[in-house]
């Protein structure tokens, strides 16, 4: 874990030293979503397709992405072991993109025909599956992605937390396109977020809420939470409940009015993420902190190395 400290400080440390980073009237809030096993591999004809889930629409209707895309036009099936899915259309928000119909067989039920959808730079198989799952992850799997700043979080190191007097609390986004769907436009602001779902509980509200009352800051476990929360403010520090879909775009300028902290993954450029990190760190400190990142050989991605800091 780098953590970006004050006056431009750079600190080489580790995810299990992040309670030294806190006071005990500090919040760290998490998202408890889970991952869908929403990749589905089938067979179109006689050529092998693949399908990513990304948000469903009910009544087994899925936007969704398809490789190869020449091969899933409007009209076509495919075919896997126990489903079968029908382009219903295209779905303009990303290449490849889809909307399909989804079928099981009778008393199937569709997560346990997929798999989970590891990123593509990931070669090689999880032998255990609940690794690119959160440890406090709950609820039923709706997320096409691991919201991947989670992963540093062990059960010890919660503990950890709590012992100190930090309140941990969760909400919950659902990750997908919006997160990693990558920036095209020749502008930042040119791009368009695609919408996620996401609630935030009564219980999450009052956390923070009395993480306010005692001079407390909120530290964000990654970008969704971040977005989630900044996604209803209510004007004194604090969140609204409440649940719903989120388009909010954060860039240079975006006013943050509930996260003080964040830790996040090192991100690909060219992504909101970088953007989103970029407004709530500062452009110069960003740059300082990834070549930093690079010279010292940090991983970048899932399952790589964090950074944490306060907000500039």
């Amino acid at each position: 874990m780098l953590v970006l400290g004050a006056g431009g400080q750079l600190l080489d440390s580790g995810v299990g030293m992040l309670p030294e980073q806190l006071q005990p009237s500090d919040c760290v809030v998490v998202n408890d979503t889970r991952v869908r096993a929403a990749r589905l591999r089938g067979r179109s004809g006689e050529h092998e397709v693949e399908l990513l889930l990304i948000q469903s629409k009910g009544k087994g209707v899925f936007m969704a992405l398809g490789r190869p895309g020449r091969r899933l036009r409007p009209g076509t099936t495919a075919v896997g072991d126990g489903w079968r899915a029908t382009v219903k259309s295209g779905w303009d928000a990303h290449p490849g993109g889809l909307v399909v119909e989804v079928e099981t067989d009778p008393g199937t039920d569709l997560d346990s025909l997929g798999e989970i959808p590891l990123p593509p730079y990931l070669r090689e198989p999880l032998r255990d599956p609940e690794r690119y799952q959160t440890v406090y992850s709950a609820g039923p799997p709706r997320s096409a992605a691991a919201p991947t700043a989670g992963l540093h979080l062990t059960h010890p190191l919660l503990r950890r937390l709590g012992e100190k007097g930090v309140g941990v609390c969760a909400v919950r986004l659902e990750v997908g396109l919006a997160t990693f769907v990558p920036i095209r436009t020749t502008t930042i602001e040119a791009h368009q977020m695609h919408s996620e779902r996401f609630e935030i509980s009564a219980e999450a509200v009052e956390m923070i809420a009395e993480t306010r009352r005692r001079g407390g800051r909120v530290v964000a476990v990654g970008t969704t939470v971040v977005r989630c929360l900044e996604s209803r403010p209510d004007g004194s520090g604090g969140v609204v409940a409440g649940s719903g879909e989120t388009e909010l775009y954060l860039r240079p300028g975006s006013r943050f009015q509930v996260v003080d902290g964040l830790l996040t993954n090192f991100h690909q450029p060219r992504s909101s993420l970088m953007v989103l990190v970029s407004a709530f760190f500062g452009e110069a400190r960003v740059r300082r902190a990834y070549q930093h990142a690079l010279s010292q050989g940090y991983r970048f991605l899932s399952f790589g190395d964090c950074m944490f800091g306060w907000a500039e």
